[in-house]
Protein backbone atom coordinates (compact mmCIF):
# COMPACT_ATOMS: atom_id res chain seq x y z
CA UNK A 1 0.00 0.00 0.00
CA UNK A 2 1.18 3.49 -0.83
CA UNK A 3 1.50 5.67 2.27
CA UNK A 4 0.43 9.23 1.38
CA UNK A 5 2.99 11.29 3.33
CA UNK A 6 1.92 14.49 1.57
CA UNK A 7 -1.70 14.36 2.78
CA UNK A 8 -3.03 16.59 5.56
CA UNK A 9 -3.89 13.51 7.60
CA UNK A 10 -0.22 12.48 7.61
CA UNK A 11 0.68 15.96 8.86
CA UNK A 12 -1.78 15.56 11.75
CA UNK A 13 -0.30 12.13 12.48
CA UNK A 14 3.26 13.55 12.57
CA UNK A 15 2.13 16.28 14.95
CA UNK A 16 0.59 13.70 17.27
CA UNK A 17 3.69 11.50 17.02
CA UNK A 18 5.78 14.46 18.13
CA UNK A 19 3.67 14.65 21.29
CA UNK A 20 0.95 17.17 20.46
CA UNK A 21 -2.53 16.55 21.81
CA UNK A 22 -5.51 16.59 19.43
CA UNK A 23 -6.82 19.84 20.91
CA UNK A 24 -3.43 21.51 20.33
CA UNK A 25 -3.36 20.29 16.73
CA UNK A 26 -6.89 21.61 16.19
CA UNK A 27 -6.07 24.99 17.73
CA UNK A 28 -2.86 25.38 15.76
CA UNK A 29 -4.57 24.56 12.46
CA UNK A 30 -7.86 26.29 13.20
CA UNK A 31 -10.03 23.19 12.79
CA UNK A 32 -12.27 21.20 15.11
CA UNK A 33 -10.97 18.58 17.51
CA UNK A 34 -13.44 16.13 15.94
CA UNK A 35 -11.93 16.83 12.52
CA UNK A 36 -8.46 16.06 13.88
CA UNK A 37 -9.74 12.86 15.53
CA UNK A 38 -11.38 11.66 12.32
CA UNK A 39 -8.26 12.41 10.28
CA UNK A 40 -6.04 10.60 12.79
CA UNK A 41 -8.30 7.53 12.83
CA UNK A 42 -8.16 7.38 9.03
CA UNK A 43 -4.36 7.80 8.96
CA UNK A 44 -3.91 5.22 11.74
CA UNK A 45 -5.81 2.72 9.60
CA UNK A 46 -3.63 3.51 6.57
CA UNK A 47 -0.43 3.20 8.59
CA UNK A 48 -1.49 -0.04 10.26
CA UNK A 49 -2.53 -1.52 6.93
CA UNK A 50 0.76 -0.44 5.30
CA UNK A 51 2.83 -1.90 8.15
CA UNK A 52 0.92 -5.19 7.96
CA UNK A 53 1.28 -5.40 4.17
CA UNK A 54 5.01 -4.68 4.41
CA UNK A 55 5.35 -7.39 7.09
CA UNK A 56 3.51 -9.89 4.92
CA UNK A 57 5.60 -9.02 1.85
CA UNK A 58 8.82 -9.51 3.85
CA UNK A 59 7.59 -12.63 5.69
CA UNK A 60 7.75 -10.99 9.10
CA UNK A 61 5.62 -12.47 11.88
CA UNK A 62 4.05 -9.52 13.72
CA UNK A 63 4.59 -9.28 17.45
CA UNK A 64 3.45 -5.72 18.10
CA UNK A 65 2.40 -2.62 16.17
CA UNK A 66 2.60 0.90 17.55
CA UNK A 67 0.55 2.87 15.04
CA UNK A 68 1.08 6.19 16.84
CA UNK A 69 4.88 5.85 16.56
CA UNK A 70 4.79 4.11 13.17
CA UNK A 71 6.72 1.03 14.25
CA UNK A 72 6.07 -2.69 13.77
CA UNK A 73 7.99 -5.20 15.89
CA UNK A 74 8.26 -8.72 14.55
CA UNK A 75 10.39 -11.68 13.65
CA UNK A 76 11.65 -12.58 10.19
CA UNK A 77 10.52 -16.09 9.29
CA UNK A 78 13.26 -16.78 6.70
CA UNK A 79 16.10 -15.09 8.62
CA UNK A 80 15.01 -16.16 12.13
CA UNK A 81 15.85 -12.77 13.63
CA UNK A 82 14.10 -9.75 15.06
CA UNK A 83 12.71 -7.44 12.39
CA UNK A 84 11.31 -3.93 12.52
CA UNK A 85 9.35 -1.82 10.10
CA UNK A 86 9.42 1.95 10.48
CA UNK A 87 7.32 4.75 8.99
CA UNK A 88 9.57 7.73 8.33
CA UNK A 89 8.53 10.99 6.77
CA UNK A 90 11.92 11.43 5.12
CA UNK A 91 12.75 7.80 4.27
CA UNK A 92 9.32 6.22 3.75
CA UNK A 93 8.81 2.70 5.06
CA UNK A 94 11.96 0.88 6.09
CA UNK A 95 12.48 -2.77 7.06
CA UNK A 96 15.35 -3.49 9.45
CA UNK A 97 16.67 -6.84 10.62
CA UNK A 98 18.82 -7.44 13.68
CA UNK A 99 22.10 -8.91 12.54
CA UNK A 100 25.79 -9.06 13.29
CA UNK A 101 27.90 -7.54 10.62
CA UNK A 102 30.82 -5.31 9.86
CA UNK A 103 29.16 -1.92 9.46
CA UNK A 104 32.43 -0.22 8.50
CA UNK A 105 32.80 -2.32 5.36
CA UNK A 106 29.14 -2.05 4.31
CA UNK A 107 28.12 0.06 1.30
CA UNK A 108 25.02 1.21 3.23
CA UNK A 109 27.01 2.58 6.19
CA UNK A 110 26.21 6.27 5.60
CA UNK A 111 22.57 5.58 4.73
CA UNK A 112 22.11 3.57 7.93
CA UNK A 113 23.52 6.30 10.14
CA UNK A 114 21.43 8.93 8.37
CA UNK A 115 18.23 6.89 8.71
CA UNK A 116 18.81 6.09 12.39
CA UNK A 117 19.57 9.70 13.20
CA UNK A 118 16.60 11.02 11.18
CA UNK A 119 14.13 8.51 12.62
CA UNK A 120 15.26 9.22 16.19
CA UNK A 121 14.73 12.91 15.45
CA UNK A 122 11.25 12.28 13.99
CA UNK A 123 10.31 10.45 17.20
CA UNK A 124 11.90 13.07 19.43
CA UNK A 125 14.31 10.49 20.85
CA UNK A 126 17.82 11.52 21.79
CA UNK A 127 20.53 8.99 20.96
CA UNK A 128 24.28 9.16 21.20
CA UNK A 129 25.90 9.73 17.83
CA UNK A 130 28.68 7.22 17.29
CA UNK A 131 30.56 5.83 14.32
CA UNK A 132 28.83 2.47 14.79
CA UNK A 133 25.34 2.32 13.25
CA UNK A 134 24.64 -0.98 15.04
CA UNK A 135 25.14 0.65 18.45
CA UNK A 136 23.00 3.62 17.43
CA UNK A 137 20.27 1.27 16.17
CA UNK A 138 20.38 -0.79 19.37
CA UNK A 139 20.03 2.37 21.48
CA UNK A 140 17.17 3.66 19.33
CA UNK A 141 15.31 0.34 19.39
CA UNK A 142 15.71 0.07 23.16
CA UNK A 143 14.24 3.54 23.60
CA UNK A 144 11.39 2.85 21.16
CA UNK A 145 10.50 -0.35 23.05
CA UNK A 146 10.39 1.75 26.21
CA UNK A 147 7.72 4.09 24.80
CA UNK A 148 5.82 1.69 22.53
Amino acid sequence: MFLPTNEKQFGFWKMRRSGMQNISIANELGITRQGVSQALRAMDEKIESSLKEMAQANRIRIEKIDVEKGVLFGRSVPFQTAAYIFVSEKHGMQVWYEHDGDCNSCNEYTKCIEFIWDFASELGIKIEKTADPAKMADELLEKIRGVA
